[in-house]
């Protein structure tokens, strides 16, 4: 017997294992037949979830965390057993603005903090105040931006204008010149660089080196009431994600992505995240960034709950969420790592023995402790160096409010 399940998305390399799980056959050799549903917003995505149209979503870790508390639209409790992958998102800024920093872009890739400060004073040259696209006020893309602009003293909610755009349209908006920049998930940044219109100025992996982005999303009552499909899915998706993360196959996943019906970009546009080779300028050469996007590796679809809570801590700091023990437990509750072991627990996916580890603490690969197989974990550092505790959330904020 199939199962029909409808999964809603927007068109970002990072549909990647959705795609793959229903094109390559994983998911009808579990016995289910995936509806990808294409959607334009992250607000429409949400209302889809949220009252019952489709049964789970590709959906921003933020988000799910803020519509969970009640933060965004209609309150529902939503449940993430499944990470869709980290990182893969990009700043890039008008090529006019991009004057005022180092000319080098290479440089501000490789130094997220000096490029902050470096931001901080064009925004003095800049004839106003620069207006920055994000995909969604409960992004995974706002807050990284929010913490990398506050690095340098820059208030994001008094020195820029943060505009809500669909990625689809962040390009156009940049022609425009309705916005001065954006940041967003690819292949949107690249395909505004390739316009001649912006230069990338800041990378997600080089601000958190494993930054959380989508999660696979339901509503928990959903979750709970279907367990057994519930894990025929995430056992498909996990043999997509190893698939997309093989580089053999990065080519082919570029063309399936680059249809119509997923992202509607150019293949060797779609490539250039996947193979980690960014062109930051029109006419200059690749910048390797090896870890640009993951599907799989490193325990990437694993759902720690300390990364749930890192967002928490994020919403509690630009006061847009109630700072309670509370609200922090029903935050981490988000993210569901007892159904990811379920799910997956006959299968040969390695999987830490934790649901919670010190985010930022890993330097260099970690081998750690796992209830299957090998596991190494790979460097999760932020560039300011900061180690975030989930069980010292009040000590973490209070470091920022220090400095």
């Amino acid at each position: 017997m199939t199962t029909n399940l409808r999964i809603a998305f927007l068109p970002l390399n990072d549909v990647a294992v959705l795609a793959v799980a229903r094109e390559r056959g994983f998911a009808e050799e579990e016995g289910i037949s995936l509806d990808l549903v294409r959607t334009t917003s992250w607000a429409t995505l949400r209302d889809r979830l949220v009252y019952g149209q489709v049964q789970a979503a590709h959906m921003l870790a933020p988000l799910a965390v803020a519509v969970t508390l009640g933060l965004s639209q209609q309150p529902a409790a939503l449940a993430a057993p499944y990470k869709l992958g980290v990182n893969g998102n990009m700043l890039v800024m008008a090529r006019d603005f991009a004057a005022a920093l180092d000319p080098d872009p290479v440089r501000r890739l490789a130094d997220p903090l000096g490029t902050a400060h470096d931001f901080a004073s064009a925004i003095g040259l800049w004839r106003r105040k620069p207006v920055i696209g994000v995909v969604h006020r409960f992004s995974s893309h706002a807050l990284m931006l929010r913490y990398w602009l506050a690095s340098a003293g820059i208030d994001p909610d008094r020195d820029v204008v943060l505009r809500v755009l669909p990625p689809s349209l962040t390009v156009e908006a940049i022609h425009a010149e309705e916005i001065d920049g954006f940041i967003a998930g690819e292949p949107w940044g690249s395909a505004a660089i390739d316009s001649g219109r912006a230069e990338a100025v800041a990378i997600g992996e080089r601000i958190w080196q494993r930054g959380v982005e989508k999660v696979l999303t339901f509503r928990e009552a959903w979750l709970e009431e279907n367990p057994e499909t519930v894990d025929r899915l995430l056992r498909a998706l996990a043999r997509a994600a190893a698939w997309c993360d093989e580089p053999d196959n990065r080519e082919a996943l570029a063309d399936l992505l680059a249809d119509p019906r997923y992202v509607d970009q150019p293949a060797d546009l779609i490539l250039r995240a996947l193979t980690g080779r960014i062109v930051p300028r029109v006419g200059d050469g690749a910048v390797d960034c090896s870890d640009f996007v993951l599907f799989s590796r490193e325990a990437t679809s694993f759902p720690w709950r300390s990364q749930a809570l890192w967002i928490y801590s994020q919403l509690v700091r630009w006061n847009m969420a109630e700072n309670s023990p509370e609200t922090a437990a029903k935050a981490g509750a988000v993210f569901r790592p007892d159904v990811f072991r379920r799910a997956l627990a006959g299968s040969d996916v390695p999987m830490p023995g934790a649901s919670m580890k010190l985010e930022g603490a890993v330097n260099t690969p970690l081998a750690v402790g796992s209830r299957k197989g090998d596991l190494t974990l790979g460097p999760d550092r932020f560039f300011d160096g900061r180690v975030f505790d989930p069980e010292r959330i009040d000590d973490y904020l209070a470091g920022f409010a220090a400095r």
